[in-house]
């Protein structure tokens, strides 16, 4: 059963997908090929999981109970795997639909930031009932990317197409705000203290919201066009991002209001997901080497992972404790790491 909220606007998923997938394939693949000397040997921690082919899986969330979730985004709709048995199951969110992001609630649910659709899309657990929260009709084409949510609840997400905006569930109501620069708003992050971080592709800068108002304070990282792609929260309240431009992974500490930056070992890097364990230890994937990195904040070192298949892709990765997960879009597969492993890296 669908519900549908509001009239949403739609664009084609294969224009989607395919914008995405082109709007980086040039500067991919010169360094696609470049397996860096750093690359370690296939670890034996991998382990994978192939979904129904032509599904393209974006964006990926564990339960805590055991259930993953992943955007099929090349398809249209959700999947929901279970690692006991490798069976998956699929959800179809409605015509048109290009599903990017997935995050879990508290209940389980899946709630999905759908570009084709143009609307937030929730998948109950147990009834897998689809329901649409779509954007007022005045912001059309927003191209949703990522959400998350707050202490209070309210689900924030945001648009390339040069928006940001917060959910309320138990209401629908629904506010949307310009971002700073036009577009570019990308990844999406809540600190422990409830602050609410975004990152922003094409504008090149941390944007820092305020839930009361709306509005978006800008916060420059010290490389500049460095292409801010990821982000995320570690336990201090420190915001991490991925330097998809500059191959870096870069840490801001609001406290002391202090930037860092480390370069990814190899040639030509390029940095697109960020993962944040409970350990406080950063995941990065890194096209060019088609690789799984670690990196400490303690020590300062990397240590890099060969991915088990070539041009694997890895958009988004997030994880539960002891385990990340990897969505392998370019192969239709996702991955587990049991980070609880580790082998010799570089620095």
């Amino acid at each position: 059963m669908i519900h549908i909220a509001n009239a949403s606007a739609r664009v084609p998923a294969k224009k989607i997908y395919a914008l995405r997938f082109s709007q980086y394939f040039a500067s991919v693949l010169a360094g696609a090929m470049l397996v860096t000397a750093s690359v370690q040997a296939q670890s034996p921690s991998f382990d994978s999981f192939a979904v129904p082919s032509g599904s393209a899986p974006h964006d990926v969330a564990p339960e805590p109970g055991g259930a993953v979730w992943y955007t099929a985004q090349a398809q249209g709709a959700v999947g929901r795997l279970d690692p006991r048995s490798g069976k998956t199951e699929r959800i179809a969110l409605g015509h048109g639909s290009a599903p990017h992001g997935v995050i879990v609630d508290p209940d389980g649910a899946a709630w999905i930031t759908d570009g084709g659709l143009n609307a937030i899309v929730r998948v109950d657990s147990k009834t897998l009932a689809v329901t649409r929260f779509p954007l007022p009709k005045d912001r059309q084409n927003a191209n949703l990317n990522t959400a998350v949510f707050d202490k209070r609840g309210h689900l924030w997400f945001t648009g390339q197409g040069g928006i940001y905006g917060e959910l309320d569930p138990a209401t629908g109501k629904m506010r949307v705000f310009d971002a700073p620069r036009g577009p570019g708003a990308y990844g999406i992050c809540v600190t422990p203290d409830g602050s609410v971080y975004f990152a922003s592709l094409a504008g090149n800068y941390l944007g820092r919201i305020d839930p009361v108002s709306g509005t978006a304070q800008v916060i420059e990282p010290p490389t500049p066009e460095q292409g801010a792609r990821r982000v995320w929260s570690d336990s201090k309240g420190r915001v991490w991002i991925s330097e998809w431009n500059a191959g870096k992974v870069g840490v801001f500490d609001p406290a002391a209001h202090r930037w860092r930056e480390w370069k990814l070992p190899g040639a030509d890097p390029h940095v697109y997901a960020i993962f944040v364990d409970d350990k406080d230890i950063v995941w990065l994937s890194e096209w060019s080497a088609n690789a799984l990195v670690r990196f400490d904040p303690q020590t300062e070192r990397f240590e890099t992972f060969a991915l088990p298949r070539s041009h694997a892709n890895v958009r988004q990765m997030m994880g539960r404790a002891g385990e990340v997960w990897l969505p392998e879009s370019g192969t239709d597969h996702l991955l587990r790491y049991r980070s609880s492993t580790t082998v010799a890296g570089s620095k």
